[in-house]
């Protein structure tokens, strides 16, 4: 089996790169054609349809596992065509040459496409009704993905984060060594998810799709961590964590605020908790509660700090 990994340089995508190893030929490709230890890769640049369309022509991968995206969230506000380009209309041509050539697609979806005012965990059929542009570009991505009748999977996933790249975790650790207090908001509501579980998650249903020659179900499937908790309620386990594992010089206050406090230019939807019932039957996978993902991330930031020293 061939696999494009598109965005392997992603905090999905390189955790992307380990877990589908087991699955046969992995070929990454990422935007500057460059990997984090500076070897050369295929560049692919969704803003680019000719980086796009020449690179499935010319691999013909069984699988393309699309982890690349326009994730900006606020910024997409001013530069939605960017993000329209990018999270829409390249899904549906990577779904469109999928179609002609007998290949499965692999995609990446969000939480955001839902408008948070539900107060029980979102099912895969709940309405969608995405509050901004990141959102409405990610939905439109599923909906011609779906469209162009290419056999396929999509993973909506939620708040996530790893141990490289920009993320939550990263920005709290920062900000709390660097001041020692923080002010988070308490009135949005999700599941933090591990990078490192969406990628294990997807090897195993690659790996059941193998296995059953291709009637393993497809469609659209919520992956998460189990459970939910409020960003202060993150930042909060997360500086547990840290002092725990010696990440941070002092401890760390935390105020609760609600969101009016702490404007941003993208409204987020106040409750977005995934119900990932469907994936876990179809599967038989567990999905651990999100404290043990943040607790592996933390223990492999403590884990490089050592080595650095």
């Amino acid at each position: 089996m061939k696999l494009l990994l598109l965005g392997a340089n992603g905090q999905v995508g390189f955790e992307l790169a380990r877990a589908l190893q087991t699955l046969g030929e992995v070929v990454p490709a990422t935007r500057d054609g460059k990997r984090p230890s500076g070897t050369h890769c295929l560049r692919v640049d969704l803003a680019d349809p000719d980086t796009l369309t020449a690179t499935l022509d010319q691999l013909l991968p069984d699988v393309v596992v699309n982890a690349a995206a326009y994730t900006a969230v606020d910024r997409a506000e001013d530069e939605g065509a960017s993000a329209q380009r990018a999270n829409g209309d390249a899904v549906g041509e990577i779904g469109a040459w999928a179609a002609r050539n007998g290949a499965l697609v692999v995609h990446y979806s969000t939480d955001y496409v839902f408008d948070g005012a539900g107060r029980t965990p979102y099912r895969e059929d709940a309405p969608t009704a995405p509050l901004g542009a990141y959102g409405r570009s990610k939905l439109a991505g599923e909906t011609a993905l779906q469209a162009s009748g290419a056999r396929h999977l999509i993973f909506r996933t939620a708040w996530v984060y790893a141990a490289r790249g920009g993320n939550f975790v990263r920005t709290m650790l920062r900000l709390g060594a660097e001041r020692g207090a923080v002010r988070v908001v308490a009135d949005q509501r999700g599941a933090p998810t591990g990078a490192r579980l969406i990628a294990d998650v997807t090897a195993a249903v690659l790996h059941a799709q193998r296995a059953s020659r291709g009637a393993a179900p497809l469609g659209t499937f919520h992956l998460a961590a189990g459970g939910e908790c409020s960003w202060y309620d993150f930042a909060q386990a997360i500086f547990a964590a840290a002092a725990a594992a010696n990440l941070l010089p002092r401890p760390v206050e935390v105020t609760a605020i609600p969101s009016a406090e702490f404007p941003t230019k993208a409204r987020r939807p106040a409750y977005s908790v995934l119900d990932t019932q469907k994936l876990r039957d179809a599967f038989g996978l567990h999905l651990p509660p999100w404290q043990e993902g943040l607790d592996a991330v933390i223990a492999e930031l403590a884990g490089a700090t050592e080595r650095a020293r």
